[in-house]
């Protein structure tokens, strides 16, 4: 007989190939990350923003303050002249310093200029300055250079005799200032971007670090903040729900274990006895009538567990196509099915079972609908005496269809009415094997009544039988 390979036996060979799959795997964002990037990116922004708006305001206190200047000097220059042809000789002889000093005629022309020639120079009779110093006696302008980066300030007086008189400098504009001091301000953006790396890390743990602190197992809302409240609290529901989920199945795991054993040790015992020859010949039909009942139980009881795994999944996922495609069902004509299958089973216990009412029609499952109303009437019969009975009614109640199942049994207490819809829960635990049952057909009526939208009530007194109304809500 030849052994099966690794690939044969679906065994990964390859230890690599994991590796491989978690270094191809996504990284997931890191919310500190996205908070150390956020804050440096403000911040950085910020110092970019602070340093433009400071050069502004730079250049605008330079440009003021230079044109206050040119207004004492230009006072001071004016006083000097006469206003007659000695003009350009004494501001010839007049030390400007860098300002520039131009002298211009009444008609525009350019008398006088002390950094250029006078040849060369065009009429000014439309620049701004000058022509509101025509106009007004006195004029001002300022005006960026397009190539250089400077600002020039410009004041103008009108002199006795119609000339102007006008004094210019140059200041740094905006982007002369930042170029001048290129790496002082280099130095100091770097400076600010460290500063505030380092702050935006720290900022960014401390955000992050109470969201780390939640304890999933025991998530507290009153360490956290306020914003993710309701996440936690919704995670302290879950875990509740989880751990509630957890006793069920551990409890489900156990009755079904305990369920399955009993009829399982009856069948060992009688088939051992039978095999070993040590049951009489007149005895074997009794133990082999035992092994039948005994195999039809656990598989009603497997059938039970089936159906409750197919509810249990439509109801996590809210897929209900997990049961079929709903239809059109007859509530009365089922009722009438399930008292007609039921009746030899009555009948042997001495019980009388009827079914009447009128059609109500629900869009159901009609599997699932027929369990429901064969496991009411089924519990009924069970826990009901001799010469009882059982009544099974379909009616339309406020146009919805309503499904009542009496009977005159031994009834239910009241502090124990709350648990008979609990899978394997039996009310009367001596008579557990007695009357037979999965103790499972009240969940699944549980289960079916909430997956059709209905109301499901019990009304019970002991000594006195139990009515359970199944409410559909109307089509």
């Amino acid at each position: 007989m030849s052994e099966q390979t690794g690939a044969e036996k679906g065994v990964d060979q390859d230890p690599t190939r994991g590796q491989e799959k978690r270094q191809k795997a996504p990284r997931r964002p890191s919310l500190a990350r996205r908070f150390f990037i956020a804050l440096s990116a403000i911040a950085a922004v910020a110092a970019i923003a602070v340093l433009v708006c400071s050069s502004l305001i730079y250049q605008s206190v330079t440009v003021d303050d230079a044109g206050r200047m040119l207004e004492s000097e230009c006072r001071v220059v004016c006083a000097s002249l006469r206003g007659d042809d000695t003009d350009v000789m004494r501001l010839t002889a007049f030390d400007s310093g860098d300002v520039r000093v131009t002298l211009v005629g009444s008609d525009g022309t350019v008398l006088y200029d002390n950094q250029n020639s006078v040849a060369s120079m065009p009429n000014h009779a439309d620049r701004p300055e000058i022509a509101e110093a025509l106009a007004d006696g006195t004029g001002s302008a300022e005006r960026d250079s397009e190539t250089s980066g400077y600002v020039s300030v410009y004041r103008a007086i009108r002199l006795a005799n119609g000339n102007v008189l006008r004094l210019a400098v140059d200041r740094d504009g905006a982007a002369a200032a930042v170029r001048h001091d290129l790496l002082l301000v280099c130095a100091v953006v770097l400076v600010i971007i460290a500063v505030c790396w380092a702050a935006s890390r720290l900022v960014a743990d401390r955000l992050v670090s109470p969201i780390l602190a939640i304890d999933p197992a025991e998530p507290d809302a009153a360490v956290t903040y306020v914003e993710i409240e309701p996440l936690v609290e919704r995670i302290s529901e879950q875990v509740e729900e989880l751990r509630g989920a957890d006793l069920m199945r551990r409890e489900f795991t156990s009755n079904v274990t305990h369920e399955l054993k009993t009829p399982l040790s009856s069948i060992s015992g009688a088939s051992e006895l039978i095999r070993d020859g040590i049951a009489r010949p007149e005895d074997v039909p009794e133990f082999a009538g035992r092994i039948y009942d005994e195999a039809h139980h656990m598989t009603e009881l497997v059938n039970d567990i089936l159906t409750l795994s197919k509810l249990d999944e439509s109801e996590r996922s809210g897929d209900a196509s997990l049961l079929g495609a709903p239809e059109p069902v007859n509530l009365l004509h089922v009722a009438r099915e399930v008292a007609t299958r039921l009746a030899p089973v009555a009948e042997k216990t001495g019980v009388s079972i009827t079914a009447a009412g009128e059609a109500c029609v629900v869009q159901g499952y009609p599997r699932l609908l027929d369990e429901l109303v064969y496991n009411l009437c089924d519990n009924a019969i069970r826990y009901n005496h001799e010469g009882g009975w059982v009544d099974v009614s379909v009616s339309l109640e406020d146009e919805c269809p309503l499904l009542v199942v009496a009977d005159s049994g031994s009834g239910i207490p009241a502090e124990q009415q709350a648990k008979v819809f609990e899978r394997f829960y039996r009310g009367e635990q001596s008579r557990s094997r007695e009357t037979g049952g999965t103790g499972l057909g009240l969940a699944i009526v549980k289960h079916a009544a909430t997956l059709h939208g209905a109301a499901l009530t019990l009304d019970s007194e002991p000594g006195h039988g139990t009515t359970v109304c199944v409410r559909f809500p109307g089509q």
